[in-house]
């Protein structure tokens, strides 16, 4: 009985992550996501940004979301969030529907080249979350934006 519990514990242990480090050990839990969020980070373009009061891709954003497909491509047991964000103008209520078409936007060009829809979920934080503070072009510029965040890895 003894054997067969450890061999359970085994199995539940290793059964968390399938990414093995440089010294061959398998990374578990916050560490293997914090690995993947790091790996995706040095390897794909995060971030898109989005002319005022549009939800429209431009060539630059689909560029970005090519190094984001190819990725996810090869990483298949990892999901994604893709967080939709807009610049201080505007209504709260308009910013948070504008902010969800971003990010839909992004989830359904990822979708199109190929990534199952299951893995990608969304969410708006409108204007409540800015990464640059200031009431100015250079500001909203950087507000206006479309972040894929790793998730979780299964």
């Amino acid at each position: 009985m003894k054997k067969l519990l450890s061999l359970f514990c085994a199995i539940v242990c290793l059964s968390g992550c399938s990414m093995f480090g440089a010294d061959g050990g398998l990374f578990s839990g916050a560490d293997c996501e914090s690995r993947l969020a790091r790996n995706f980070a040095e390897n794909a373009t995060d971030t898109v940004f989005f002319a005022f009061d549009s939800s429209a891709l431009s060539a630059e954003a689909t560029a970005a979301l090519d190094t984001q497909v190819e990725w996810l491509s090869k990483h298949e047991n990892v999901n994604a969030i893709v967080q939709g964000y807009c610049d201080e103008r505007g209504t709260r209520e308009y910013n948070l529907a504008l902010g969800e078409r971003r990010a839909n936007a992004v989830k359904q060009y990822l979708v199109s080249r190929g990534i199952d829809e299951s893995r990608i979920s969304t969410i708006s934080y409108g204007k409540e979350r800015p990464a640059v503070l200031g009431s100015n072009e250079a500001a909203w510029a950087q507000n206006r934006r479309a972040v894929t965040v790793i998730s979780s890895a299964e």
